[in-house]
């Protein structure tokens, strides 16, 4: 008699994930005026090659290469992505406010325009190499927001941008610390 094989199950549950970010309130999402310069760099920050959406993809995809293997590691990367999808929100807002289009369109002050693409991400298999481009990413964007912020001249969305950048200084350094627990 042939004997069935079991089912290979991931027991790792998500129930309950947070948004893994600083325990501070983010300013109201508003704007002085519309501005599609600045709807069109907050664009960038949404959706081009270093950009919200870009992060939140490259966390989903490591969230679910590790969730079998390590599930307190994919749960980590899971309520960072999290925290991702928020800031995604919040520009997303801000371009509409700013009389901007959402449809993953980065829009660059040349004219040029690029669709979002998975081009843009960078999947490692080993869980080291996955923090480390998660690292990367992070600091990418950090130095990305700090540009932007000296091209706009509304402190509304300075502001924001401000805030979004200390939860992406918070994923650093949690990132790093889980790469020193996983040498």
């Amino acid at each position: 008699m042939e004997e069935k094989a079991s089912p290979i199950v991931n027991t790792c549950s998500f129930a309950g994930i947070k948004p893994i970010m600083v325990d501070l309130p983010y300013p109201q999402i508003q704007v002085k005026e519309r501005n599609q310069a600045y709807a069109n760099l907050l664009s960038i920050d949404y959706c081009g090659s270093v950009s919200e959406l870009s992060a939140i993809t490259q966390y989903i995809n490591n969230e679910s290469c590790l969730s079998a293997k390590d599930c307190s590691l994919a749960k980590t990367v899971l309520g960072i992505a999290v925290a991702e999808m928020m800031h995604l929100q919040k520009l997303g807002e801000l371009i509409s406010l700013l009389g901007g289009t959402v449809d993953f369109i980065a829009r660059q002050q040349n004219g040029r325009q690029k669709m979002w693409t998975p081009e843009y991400l960078t999947i490692p298999k080993n869980p080291q190499k996955m923090l480390l481009a998660d690292i990367e990413a992070e600091k990418g964007a950090v130095s990305q927001y700090r540009m932007h912020i000296q091209m706009i001249n509304d402190e509304c969305i300075k502001n924001i941008l401000e805030r979004i950048i200390l939860d992406e200084e918070y994923h650093i350094m949690l990132l790093q610390i889980l790469i020193k627990e996983l040498s």
